[in-house]
């Protein structure tokens, strides 16, 4: 498979354009053309006057090699390249030494137990506040009232304090089958949405956006983990491992 960048096209284009854009890049005739798949789509607004969708496009054709090789100089034809994510490694299996704990259950902490679940080592996460949306309830009662709760704040708790910001929304792991790959997105479609878009900075979509993420990814973490949510202090760790 092939993967071609920088392909640009104005906003109004019709479908076919793209094929027939692809075709043109590559040289090839429209029964060389097997199948494409949107990548990426972004929007070039530099010229106000001439704003362009800028593509990138996994292209499966015929006879790859004599066309890889025809389009040798061009910098934005390339092979497609592996983002699959991989574990670094595995728990053997009925491992049962020392688990794991992950202090914090914002996006990072959410993603580091999930990663070591998946690789079996059973980890236990720890926070200090409330599920996301008792915390959500109580952050709503500081912005809209002015009753602030000490205890279940914006500043910790299940989903961290992005939960209740427009940044923080990415894992990073650039797999499409990844879960969470945006976390505002979960369980992800086959494959991601291929629009870049900015954030909308609206604290209140951002904050329902990751109550939904974090009770989405609950299910697949609760058979492998364990997750502490203390109002107070943490427990001593002795008593949860």
């Amino acid at each position: 498979m092939l993967r071609i960048t920088e392909l640009k096209l104005p906003i109004n284009h019709p479908e076919e354009a793209l094929a027939a854009a692809i075709r043109n890049r590559l040289r090839i005739t429209p029964r060389d053309l097997v199948r494409y798949a949107v990548a990426r789509r972004a929007h070039d607004a530099r010229d106000k006057m001439d704003i362009q969708f800028v593509y990138s496009i996994d292209v499966t054709v015929k006879n790859e090699a004599p066309v890889l090789a025809r389009c040798r100089r061009d910098r934005h034809v390339n092979p497609t390249p592996d983002t699959g994510y991989r574990f670094p490694v595995k728990a053997p299996a009925g491992y049962a030494g020392p688990r794991p704990v992950v202090v914090g259950a914002g996006p990072c902490g959410l993603f580091a137990g999930l990663i070591l679940a998946q690789m079996g080592f059973r980890p236990i996460i720890l926070d200090r506040g409330k599920v996301v949306r008792e915390r959500t309830k109580d952050t709503w009662g500081l912005w809209r009232r002015s009753e602030l709760n000490p205890e279940s704040n914006v500043q910790f708790g299940e989903g961290g304090a992005g939960t209740f910001s427009d940044g923080k929304l990415w894992s990073q792991i650039k797999d499409p089958r990844h879960l969470g790959r945006r976390r505002r997105a979960a369980p992800p479609p086959p494959r991601s949405r291929p629009d870049r878009r900015a954030g909308t900075g609206v604290r209140g979509h951002a904050a329902t956006g990751a109550a939904n993420w974090c009770e989405a990814v609950q299910p697949r973490l609760s058979p492998r983990i364990g997750i502490g949510l203390f109002p107070y202090a943490a427990p001593p760790f002795a008593t949860l491992l």
